[in-house]
């Protein structure tokens, strides 16, 4: 008899896992995603990721605003009596009681390796603080934030070319991999968790957009590390003119300057280290992304100006 599973993810990132559970032959008795957001002006309604491959694969899904004190969903999740349920991103608390509610808990993927990076925002982070390597964690959620016993970890090397986009997609891709070879070892009681060393624990707290102004007196890496960090959204970006521009792409540069200095009409900044950036690929605010040689042509920053002056 197969194992009943409920899936909770919403963005792009559980698309490939619950993918993997589904080709491989899992029942997925139920997902649960966040609901379908308006877009700005309130013409368009963006479902979730998860909700989108949920309709193409015909597996039901609910979409609450939220599981808190939420009886109505307490109840559903109760009588399907699930064996087990996999979270992904699924950008919710769970509730205590809710925990209860599945034979072998609820486990949780989260994109680290545990106890380092806890919290809404490990891949970002990841990537700002010039880690090395990162992975993902296979872990039962209790109720304190990342701090359940792990199953398993795996890990992956970062790249000084991987944004949050690029890594995103290969953690992603390793945990759809990962878990189906997990999953029934979870479900048999044939494997432990292991406590977390949670005098270790690092955090990695959600994005705020204010964090995407980029300090020029930092070093030329640190700032790299921004870029990439926060590709594309919410984004690393300088004020020119009262306009915000928005770096998408950079790459450390050879010249040398002051920090801010603009040391070429190709857009090579000075850093805080003595180091510079090449910007290869921006965005002007309400404008479209360009490559910097197209940028550059109709550009008013050109040498010798001071982006800490502007």
């Amino acid at each position: 008899m197969s194992k009943k599973i409920v899936f909770m993810g919403t963005p792009f990132f559980a698309v490939p896992i619950l993918k993997s559970l589904y080709q491989n032959g899992y029942q997925i008795l139920e997902v649960y995603t966040q609901p379908a957001q308006k877009s700005h002006r309130g013409q368009k309604i963006n479902k979730s990721p998860i909700q989108g491959i949920s309709e193409t694969l015909n597996i039901n899904y609910r979409t609450p605003h939220s599981l808190k004190d939420n009886n109505v969903e307490y109840q559903y999740l109760k009588k399907l009596e699930p064996d087990i349920v996999i979270v992904v991103a699924y950008g919710q608390i769970i509730p205590k009681n809710f925990l209860n509610l599945s034979k072998k808990g609820f486990i949780n993927i989260h994109a680290s390796l545990l106890p380092k990076l806890r919290g809404a925002a490990p891949i970002q982070r990841s990537i700002m603080n010039l880690e090395k390597e990162t992975g993902i964690s296979i872990m039962k959620i209790n109720e304190k934030l990342d701090s359940g016993p792990v199953f398993n970890s795996y890990k992956i090397q970062i790249s000084d070319q991987d944004n949050t986009e690029t890594l995103s997609e290969k953690l992603s891709l390793l945990a759809a991999e990962k878990i189906v070879n997990d999953l029934d070892d979870i479900l048999e009681d044939k494997i432990d968790f292991k406590e977390q060393v949670h005098s270790e624990a690092t955090y990695a707290p959600k994005i705020e957009k204010s964090e995407g102004l980029i300090d020029w007196n930092e070093p030329a890496e640190n700032i790299i590390g921004k870029i990439n960090g926060l590709y594309q959204n919410p984004g690393a970006f300088f004020i020119f003119k009262g306009e915000r521009f928005k770096i998408l792409k950079a790459e450390i540069a050879s010249n040398i300057g002051n920090s801010g200095e603009v040391l070429n009409d190709y857009l090579e900044i000075g850093c805080g280290n003595k180091k510079s950036i090449k910007v290869l690929e921006i965005q002007r605010q309400g404008k479209r992304a360009q490559k910097i040689n197209e940028f550059v042509l109709g550009s008013q920053i050109k040498k010798g100006l001071n982006l800490n002056n502007v």
